[in-house]
């Protein structure tokens, strides 16, 4: 077992070097042969990973209470009105205290311009490893999930594949830009040509989108951004159609919701996956918009792989937590 992953930090995959997470999907398909096969992988025997949730999730925390049972350990949920977080408590005397307890911190927290920068001032203070379980600007365990069913679907052959990857009009609410930002970085280090395609009022983070320009001319991948919806489906190997919202023109609710409204026909169906190559497959974080993203003869159909994909989170966590742990 490799140990020199020990007490990092988990908070962007671009922290971390390509064979660093090559490491993490390796032990991740081991460790999913194992649970396949009832083998028992008990190698954070009485580690505690504290979860700190800002913001619910059903995937998030269930895939990390979960892993860490799996690994012998034990998860505890926290959240700010069950702490001293609601009365004041600052972001160090967090990070020392549950330092001296546990042997992970692991934070979800996507309130815009706040995620992040909390992330890493526990971070600063931590003497144990902190993992994002998403933020405002990444979702890193989702987009290894992703990249790991890539890596199944397509038998470990991934460069030169093209992702799609699309805003979709979704009017319930407005959503994080994590999720399209943390494709568009880590995606290309590893081969895929990504396509991003928005209207031009959901373009993401300027300086994400650099990086994503130079993760991409790095690797001799390609990078590219339209304000055509099916461009991103044209020839493509896999598409992720999700929704974010416009906050780099908008920091205003009611503006934001406004504007997705503005793009209805941004949607999943299958004349967009039609367009796409024969093997085309589907994916989705979720939970998905039925009817306003995709349509379920979509999401429900042969195309889709987002149970795979919701699956996977269980796997690169453990890894992930085995690595920075100690197991």
């Amino acid at each position: 077992m490799t140990h020199d992953l020990k007490g990092r930090h988990f908070i962007t995959t671009q922290d971390w070097s390509v064979e660093e997470l090559g490491r993490i999907f390796d032990l991740a398909l081991e460790l999913k042969r194992a649970k396949a096969e009832g083998r028992p992988t008990p190698w954070l025997a009485a580690k505690t990973l504290y979860m700190i949730f800002f913001d619910s999730s059903t995937r998030t925390r269930n895939s990390f209470e979960t892993g860490i049972t799996q690994l012998g350990g034990h998860g505890i949920f926290l959240s700010p009105d069950t702490m001293q977080i609601s009365h004041g408590e600052n972001a160090r005397d967090t990070a020392k205290v549950l330092s001296r307890y546990g042997d992970a911190i692991a934070i979800r927290h996507c309130a815009f311009g706040e995620g992040n920068a909390y992330l890493r001032e526990v971070a600063g203070h931590a003497e144990i490893p902190v993992i994002s379980m998403q933020c405002d600007v990444y979702h890193p365990c989702q987009i290894l999930a992703d990249y790991l069913t890539i890596l199944e679907k397509f038998e470990g052959r991934t460069r030169g594949l093209k992702l799609g990857v699309a805003w979709t009009s979704a009017p319930n609410y407005v959503r994080p830009l994590s999720v399209p930002q943390s494709l568009i970085l880590m995606m290309p280090r590893f081969g895929l040509d990504v396509t991003l395609a928005c209207p031009p009022e959901f373009r993401l983070m300027p300086e994400i989108e650099e990086q994503a320009r130079a993760n991409t001319e790095a690797a001799g991948a390609s990078f590219t951004i339209t304000d055509r919806f099916e461009e991103a489906f044209e020839d493509a190997d896999i598409v992720v159609p999700k929704s974010w919202g416009p906050l780099m023109t908008t920091t205003d609710v009611q503006e934001g919701l406004r504007l997705i409204e503005k793009y209805p026909d941004w949607r999943c169906d299958a004349e967009r996956m039609a367009l796409g190559r024969e093997h085309l497959i589907y994916m989705h974080p979720l939970p998905a918009d039925r009817g306003r993203e995709v349509t379920d003869e979509v999401i429900d159909g042969p195309q889709s792989v987002v149970y795979d994909e919701a699956e996977n989170r269980l796997h690169v966590q453990k890894a992930l937590m085995t690595l920075v742990m100690g197991g």
